[in-house]
Formats: structure tokens, C-alpha cells, sequence
């Protein structure tokens, strides 16, 4: 089946989209090469690589962690050819609830005031990271169509990250206690507190870090919001996150959705002592949790090479010869 599609579609392609097809679509290729695939047809962000991810979405049967990326770049690529495959994964209740949150969030990155009705579908479901980001995700389209979003949003050479974000961070105040405060009510709506949790990502020093890892370790509301301070300390990369992060990813009582978050993030702070922390993991029974730590584990290898990207593109002219 892998074979046919690439032959069906090669003619059109350069030999760089046939070798990370062949990379990211081969269930036999080791995890954390099919990532580095991904991310490289992520950041090609043409529409050969929409169709091979969307390709991989449909196909994959083994991993639950790829399936969650696979959805995420769909998002980061704001692919309005994904918008059918998203609500399909997101509507399939045999998938991991981290899948089909992150095809939830991904139509949210996307931005279509059309998909709302399809998001509205799951605002009760029982799988709650789910109905969480569903909500999340009507208000952001809703903002993102608003004139708050004109007045609010920064300029483009004054944002702090590149990633589209599933809420804005506020912009009321940039007191960390104040936002501290914000994060830490865990009876104030998620939209309100995810707001404060990137504005404490954009400031992003250590007093920041120990308000998002308070809210980290205490929370006992939202897996979902506990998972996505995982997901920015990995943005941020400030080591102060990582005794906090080092015991979320041991915290066998924790969410899998969420320690996997953690897991990566140590692997993107790459500090010396990251290293032995994630190789204590991979062999953990949770399968989302040890996949996260090997794929962890190569991203603390790429931050400790110096290497441009987290990527296999190869340089212009080389085409396959660079892999």
C-alpha cells in the first residue's frame, strides 16, 4: 500500500518528498527517523508534504504518539486539505484520546469558521481532553475572526515563538504573580488560564518556569493543561523546568498524555543530566510514555550536535545523496 501511493504519486514530486515518504511511511523505519521525516516535510510545507503526512494519518496502525504529531504539523501547516482528515480523526472514538485532542486543536491552528459545527459535536464528550480543546478551539477561530485579534496579537517581528498557539497570550498583564494566580484557579474557565500560561512561557525566566511548574504539579482539574506546560517547557528550554518536568514523567499516577509532554520537554532542554533521566524511562509499560523517551533521547542528541534543524532536508543540489 506504502509502495502504491508512492508510485502513484512520485512523478509528481522532487527525490527529497519520495525518500522521506519512504522514511515516514515505513512502519519498519525506527520512530525517531520518522520524526525527523515529519519534520522535515513539515518545514518543506508544500502540498506533496500535506499529502504524505495525511497519508501516513490514515494509515498508521502501531503508533499513537506519530498519529498525535502527524495531526500537530497538519495544524502548524494551517493545511486547509486537512480539514477532513482532522474532523475524521478527531470523530473516531477507537483512537488514544491524545490523537484526537490534537486533531481537535489542529482545526483550532487551522482557523476555519466552518469547522465550528464540527467541533461543537464533541463540547460534551466523554473523553475530556477532547471536549476541553473543542472548547478551547471554537474560542480561538472565534478570536482569531475578531477584531481582539488585531488589537491584541504582537507583530510578527515581535513574537516571541513561531508555533500557532491554541489560546493567545494575554496581554493584560505581564506580572508573573498575577498570572500566576490566573493559572493556578483551577475554577477559572481554561480559556482564561491557558492565557496566562503562554504569556508566563513568553517571559520565560525562572520565576515564570516555577509559577508553570506549580501549576504543573498541583493541578488537578485539567490533564489538558497540565500536558500543554509540558508542551511549553520544551518551547522554552529554560533548565529550570527540569526537576519539575523529572517528576511529572515519573509520576506513574499522572496521565500518560501528560508525562509524555514531559518526556519530550527534557529531551528538548537537553541538559547533561537529562540524559539518564529519560534512559530510566524507556522501557516504561505505558507505550506513549517509553516511545516519548526514545524519540526524546535523539532530541537531546540533535541539541547537543549544533545540527540547523531538527530535520533530514538535505541541502539544495544534493537531493538523495544527502540521506
Amino acid at each position: 500500500m506504502v509502495n502504491t501511493f508512492i508510485e502513484r504519486n512520485v512523478a509528481d514530486w522532487k527525490p527529497t518528498h519520495k525518500k522521506l515518504a519512504e522514511l515516514l511511511l515505513d512502519p519498519k523505519t525506527p520512530l525517531f527517523q520518522r520524526y525527523r521525516a515529519l519534520f522535515s516535510l513539515k518545514n518543506l510545507a508544500d502540498k506533496p508534504s500535506v499529502d504524505i503526512i495525511i497519508q501516513c494519518l490514515r494509515e498508521e496502525k502501531e503508533s499513537d504518539l506519530l498519529l498525535h504529531e502527524l495531526t500537530y504539523c497538519l495544524g502548524q501547516m494551517k493545511s486547509k486539505d486537512a480539514i477532513n482528515v482532522l474532523c475524521e480523526t478527531m470523530a473516531d472514538p477507537s483512537l488514544h484520546a491524545m490523537v484526537r485532542h490534537e486533531a481537535a486543536e489542529s482545526l483550532g491552528a487551522i482557523s476555519q469558521l466552518d469547522t465550528i459545527p464540527e467541533l461543537e459535536k464533541f463540547l460534551n464528550d466523554d473523553c475530556k481532553p477532547l471536549a476541553d480543546t473543542c472548547l478551547l478551539a471554537i474560542e480561538k477561530i472565534k478570536y482569531d475572526h475578531s477584531p481582539d485579534k488585531q488589537k491584541e496579537d504582537p507583530a510578527p517581528e515581535e513574537a516571541v515563538h513561531t508555533s500557532i498557539d491554541p489560546v493567545p497570550a494575554t496581554t493584560n498583564t505581564k506580572s508573573i504573580a498575577e498570572l500566576r494566580t490566573m493559572l493556578c484557579d483551577q475554577e477559572a474557565p481554561l480559556w482564561k488560564r491557558y492565557r496566562a500560561l503562554f504569556a508566563l512561557r513568553d517571559i520565560n525566566n525562572d520565576d515564570a518556569v516555577h509559577a508553570l511548574a506549580e501549576a504543573m504539579e498541583t493541578d488537578v482539574v485539567s490533564s489538558l493543561l497540565r500536558h500543554e506546560i509540558g508542551f511549553v517547557f520544551g518551547e522554552m528550554q529554560n533548565p529550570a523546568s527540569v526537576p519539575s518536568l523529572s517528576r511529572v514523567l515519573a509520576n506513574t499516577k499522572e496521565e500518560p498524555m501528560v508525562r509524555h509532554e514531559a518526556a519530550e520537554a527534557l529531551g528538548s532542554v537537553a541538559t547533561p543530566e537529562v540524559f539518564e533521566i529519560l534512559k530510566k524511562f524507556t522501557d516504561d509499560p505505558v507505550k506513549i510514555v517509553r516511545d516519548s523517551c526514545i524519540v526524546a533521547l535523539d532530541m537531546f542528541d540533535y541539541e547537543q550536535s549544533g545540527e540547523f534543524q531538527y530535520a533530514i532536508v538535505p541541502k539544495e543540489g544534493e537531493g538523495e545523496k544527502a540521506f
